[in-house]
């Protein structure tokens, strides 16, 4: 390869005039012996050669690789190296030479010499794994399958299980996330069949459909990993995966596998699944079954108490921190790693104390927090209580005043503030925070989204349609977007064949989702389609047992006259979430009383 030619030329001509003056030191005298000088302990330490005696060329043409290459020249130095590598066949030489390309990144003549390398010893597994790896990070996806089949062939089986399972984050950082999937697929071809690695494999195949928006393929990927192995749990972790995205029939996996596997680990995170729903009497079952079954599990008596206190169960939280406490002091005498699991348990503990309006005590638990990390929470829940006590402005001083200047810092103080101002239902104010976060970080659409959002409940309803057309315009697959302004059009009876043109574009995206579901038929029933809004709100009602869901189909029961389905509709949707603005709205309009 003809790469920096002339400087390479007259690192040539010096090395032949050095040649001599080598060959009269005792270097020349051990490399002709072939003893081998080991370099000093440093990562840039000229490579070790073996199966070859070094003569003074090649040698000092090491040499000199390494010395142009720390004085700031890596193109000579590469060349050096490479010519040393065809020259002795040496795979350390190899890897020196696409090491120092990679330093100087210069990802194509990196490949260039993995390729060399591969070439010279087509079956080195080092060679091939720099190769494959090298491609992918050149986002030269669609040259890989040949290379990675190489590799998995070449692992030994006791770690395949292992390595399968690392291809999603292997090919993670690649563009075309639906080609990285078809590659690996193609490539997992004999891994898919075989019993003993096709669980893995076919999971490992889901979760990069999964990453580029195929939630079909990732669910029959999770179908296929059970139908070979339904004894093994690698591929819950993809099955709830898929729940948290709304995939009709992932959960159906999950309580197959804990009806004959009734593990308490995911019996703990399908719990905490449920939780993120808001489906706590199913979250709570999970969680009792673990804590009977398993009364030393630790993990299921935190996320026990945080359900406990969401439930304003008070007394019972309480107990079930005591016995995580208990069970975490006798599980490590690690001074530092009890610190950090007992701190998720301080900050329930301030919160109990925190409804109880013992703010000294909230302040005790607090107190006890050192856990950098947890820093934040601890400051975050501080300046709730003084918000609750009325001291709003010492409150947001508090959050404003937290260590750190730099964008990332400064995004999660003011994130935190918008959050505090929104539980106390200071809309305008939490809008104004989020303005100025938006003007911070203009480009990231998940904020505009918020911004959005607020300036709705900010009394705004024209802001908040600039902005959603905005995001629409910016990234017209944000179906967010599509179905927050269809549902607020429906919601304020304007334009209702455009907000169920919206709601409708929105589902083209997530086809799935028992929210956009709800926000079609809102607008059916808006448009006087009473039976079609039976049909999608109970759908989605059963998908997504949720408050705001329970509310919109308790109204069209309501309005059909059937008034015993609609209490029972609401009465389930308050047990779900007591709190719920549009259940409670929704309530007092038609002066119901479940």
């Amino acid at each position: 390869m003809d790469y920096y030619g002339p400087m390479v030329q007259s690192h040539r001509f010096r090395t032949a005039l050095l040649t001599a003056a080598l060959v009269a030191t005792s270097t020349m005298g051990c490399a002709q012996s072939g003893v081998q000088e080991r370099p000093a302990s440093t990562e840039d330490a000229p490579p070790q050669t073996t199966g070859a005696e070094l003569d003074a060329e090649l040698f000092y043409e090491i040499f000199l690789g390494e010395l142009t290459t720390q004085s700031g020249d890596p193109g000579a130095g590469y060349s050096l190296m490479l010519d040393a590598a065809r020259r002795s066949g040496d795979s350390a030489l190899y890897r020196r030479a696409t090491d120092i390309a990679l330093q100087a990144r210069s990802g194509d003549y990196a490949l260039a010499a993995a390729r060399e390398w591969k070439e010279a010893q087509p079956q080195s597994r080092e060679a091939n794994r720099y190769t494959l790896q090298i491609l992918i990070a050149l986002n030269r996806i669609g040259e890989t399958p040949e290379l990675l089949r190489q590799e998995l062939a070449q692992i030994p089986p006791a770690s395949k299980v292992a390595a399968l399972s690392a291809l999603p984050q292997l090919y993670g950082r690649a563009s075309d996330k639906t080609l990285a999937a078809n590659v690996v697929e193609q490539a997992l071809t004999d891994e898919l069949r075989h019993p003993a690695t096709g669980p893995a494999a076919w999971t490992a195949l889901g979760r990069m459909r999964l990453w580029a928006g195929n939630k079909a393929g990732a669910l029959e990927a999770a179908r296929r990993a059970i139908a070979l192995d339904d004894a093994s749990d690698v591929a819950m972790p993809l099955a709830l995966e898929l729940m948290e995205e709304g995939v009709r029939g992932a959960e159906s996996l999950v309580t197959a596998h804990l009806a004959k596997q009734p593990a308490p680990e995911l019996r703990t995170a399908y719990a905490r699944v449920l939780l993120l729903q808001q489906r706590y009497p199913a979250a709570r079952q999970q969680l009792e079954a673990v804590t009977r079954d398993k009364p030393d599990f630790r993990e299921a008596w935190l996320a026990l108490a945080t359900l406990q206190l969401q439930d304003n169960r008070l007394p019972d939280a309480e107990k079930s921190l005591q016995r995580y406490i208990k069970l975490t002091n006798a599980a490590t005498s690690d001074p530092d790693l009890q610190r950090r699991r007992l701190t998720p348990a301080y900050l329930l503990y301030a919160q109990i104390a925190g409804k109880k309006k013992d703010y000294a005590a909230a302040e005790s638990w607090l107190g006890r927090i050192d856990n950098s990390q947890e820093m934040l929470s601890a400051q975050r829940l501080r300046a709730s209580l003084l918000a609750q006590q009325g001291k709003l402005s010492e409150a947001r001083a508090l959050l404003r005043g937290l260590p750190g200047h730099t964008p990332a810092q400064t995004r999660l103080k003011l994130q935190a503030e918008v959050q505090l101002l929104q539980e106390l239902r200071l809309y305008k104010e939490a809008l104004a925070v989020q303005t100025e976060l938006v003007a911070q970080n203009p480009d990231d659409n998940g904020l505009v989204y918020d911004q959005a959002m607020l300036a709705e409940k900010a009394g705004d309803p024209v802001m908040m349609e600039q902005l959603l057309r905005q995001l629409i315009a910016r990234q017209p697959d944000f179906h967010h977007a599509y179905n927050a302004l269809g549902y607020s059009l429906a919601e304020r009876g304007l334009r209702l064949e455009e907000a169920k043109g919206l709601i409708t574009k929105a589902l083209e995206y997530a086809p799935d989702d028992p929210f956009i579901t709800d926000s079609l038929g809102w607008v059916e029933f808006r448009l006087g389609n009473s039976a079609e809004a039976m049909r999608l709100l109970s759908a989605a009602f059963k998908t997504r047992p949720d408050a705001e869901i329970a509310a919109h189909l308790g109204e069209v029961l309501w309005s059909t006259g059937d008034r015993a389905r609609a209490y029972s509709v609401w009465r389930e949707g308050l047990r779900l979430n007591p709190d719920n603005e549009t259940l409670k709205d929704t309530l007092k309009r038609l002066g119901a009383r479940p």
